[in-house]
């Protein structure tokens, strides 16, 4: 975790992001936004939890809610025993009070999954977590939702339009191109605003970050395009398969 060595390449790129990101609209300043990922395994858990506490370090009170019902695993990164979370205050055993749980990184509150619902899609587009999302921007400065990959399961898709931005996680010489693509695709289908694409797993003898941010430059077919045209570009050294 980047908190571990504030002063290592890692936590700077972090820094980096979060600045880009507070930047994207000075004058409506960013209250919510999910992180997912092509597929299993690119990382966006990494990414959400070292993103909160880049955030925290700079004066903000950061919520990081664990969306990914199917397979919760952002509490570990905190080290935070799972126990009542997001699918108890869904369905009514627990109140949003009891279910924010502090970690060891000051001013990170962490709203785990939950007990593991038979119907993880069903409770994420229901009008109780519409409810639940608003309440929460009350007690934070800004909300990072982990998602589960777009391309995987619908879950992402149904809490894209109701935050302020995506940021799309992608692992180096892992994530195949047409997944990629296909993960733009589908926020931009449901509506959901693509802030950039973060680049995993960069060592620090390419002569780059760690991670990568790269701005949306607008919606529709025009800003998808030019997106889409730099995650696919070999500097992005994503793997052609």
């Amino acid at each position: 975790m980047a908190w571990d060595d504030p002063k290592s390449v890692a936590a700077e790129a972090y820094r980096i992001l979060r600045t880009n990101l507070l930047f994207t609209n000075p004058d409506r300043p960013l209250k919510s936004v999910l992180v997912t990922s092509p597929t299993v395994g690119d990382g966006k858990s990494t990414v959400t939890a070292n993103l909160a506490v880049s955030f925290a370090q700079a004066g903000r009170r950061v919520i990081v809610v664990n969306a990914d019902l199917r397979r919760p695993s952002v509490h570990k990164l905190f080290r935070v025993p799972e126990g009542a979370g997001l699918t108890s205050v869904l369905v009514g055993q627990a109140t949003l009070e009891e279910a924010l749980r502090e970690t060891d990184a000051p001013d990170v509150r962490l709203l785990t999954a939950g007990p593991t619902p038979p119907n993880p899609a069903e409770l994420l587009e229901s009008q109780r977590m519409r409810t639940v999302m608003r309440e929460l921007e009350q007690h934070a400065d800004i909300v990072l939702y982990d998602a589960p990959p777009v391309t995987v399961v619908a879950d992402a898709g149904l809490l894209a339009p109701h935050v302020d931005g995506c940021i799309l996680v992608v692992s180096l010489g892992v994530t195949q191109r047409d997944m990629a693509r296909a993960a733009v695709e589908q926020l931009q289908r449901v509506g959901g605003r693509i802030l950039g694409a973060v680049v995993n797993r960069i060592g620090p003898s390419s002569g780059y970050y760690y991670y990568y941010y790269y701005a949306d430059e607008g919606h529709g077919a025009n800003g998808r395009a030019k997106l889409w045209e730099r995650v696919k570009s070999g500097l992005l050294g994503l793997r052609a398969r």
